[in-house]
């Protein structure tokens, strides 16, 4: 099913690294309709976003953005990378051409879903976005939720970031949330853009930083994915179980989520696998991993 797996640079669209879902896309997938992510490098020219019926989130992946929402300027406080801590961002509602302006080298990520209903613009300053320490033991991960239903308030997306210290699986156990269940489930598709690195302290001749995805089906519709992820890969999940995500042993992952979906709320609701939902008991058990949470 490789029309879900983009590994980096196959889904390019100058000037974006990545473009896919976004209002001016090239890249046409079926079945594909509620979420968007764009990503870039920076050069000395400006990149400019034309407004547009969708909102956008903008999150500096390394290094510090300034973002002209509709003529109005923000300065974003960046990182060194992912894997040095949180980021400020940017939501800009819908209807707003954005400008982005950063130092060449810069990368920055643009998540963005169609909308209708109007929020306003909002910066969350890296210190404001609640950081959540999910799961125990090998389980643990770190969740950076600054564009959750409980911190953000936007139309369709839901929007975090998650890293994944080597050795350990998240996005697990298995769950999927691919159906409309009042109270239970929401339909939500959800992109997965990975970044990898090797872990602190290993040999100078460890330089290929990888990771896997899993997705399988939760019906009748077919789907089976078992992907090797790297910097700039995209795995998108329409529906289906999906997890593990695995940081291997050596390696630390990051994934950039962006959910959205056509139902009446905005609100991540999941079931998990019924075989593998046990394991959740299990972390009553276990201490949460003393890497967490990344902030070198």
């Amino acid at each position: 099913m490789t029309e879900w797996v983009y590994p980096a640079g196959s889904a390019a669209q100058a000037p974006w690294d990545l473009s896919i879902g976004g209002h001016d896309s090239q890249l046409v997938i079926e079945g594909w309709g509620h979420t968007g992510l764009r990503t870039l490098t920076a050069s000395e020219v400006p990149v400019h976003l034309e407004a547009a019926a969708e909102e956008r989130i903008v999150i500096p992946l390394t290094g510090d953005v300034t973002v002209l929402a509709d003529g109005d300027m923000y300065n974003l406080n960046g990182r060194d990378s992912v894997f040095h801590g949180p980021t400020d961002v940017l939501y800009t509602g819908v209807g707003k051409s954005v400008e982005l302006r950063a130092e060449p080298g810069t990368r920055v990520a643009v998540a963005s879903a169609p909308a209708r209903n109007e929020y306003p613009t909002r910066l969350i300053r890296k210190n404001e976005a609640p950081l959540e320490l999910r799961g125990a033991g090998n389980c643990s991960r770190e969740v950076r939720n600054f564009g959750t239903p409980a911190t953000l308030e936007a139309d369709r997306f839901i929007v975090c970031e998650v890293l994944t210290p080597s050795g350990n699986w998240s996005s697990y156990p298995p769950h999927k949330h691919d159906e409309e269940k009042e109270g239970r489930e929401t339909r939500l598709e959800e992109i997965y853009y990975f970044e990898t690195r090797v872990s602190p302290g290993a040999p100078a001749e460890a330089t290929d930083a990888v990771g896997y995805q899993r997705v399988y089906a939760s019906d009748e519709r077919p789907i089976d994915i078992t992907a090797e992820v790297r910097t700039g890969d995209v795995v998108l999940v329409p529906y289906g179980w999906h997890g593990p995500a695995m940081a291997p042993p050596g390696y630390d992952m990051y994934y950039l989520n962006v959910m959205a979906g056509p139902g009446p709320v905005r609100e991540w609701l999941i079931s998990d696998d019924p075989h593998h939902g046990w394991v959740r008991q299990q972390w009553d058990k276990a201490e949460v991993d003393s890497r967490l949470p990344f902030d070198e």
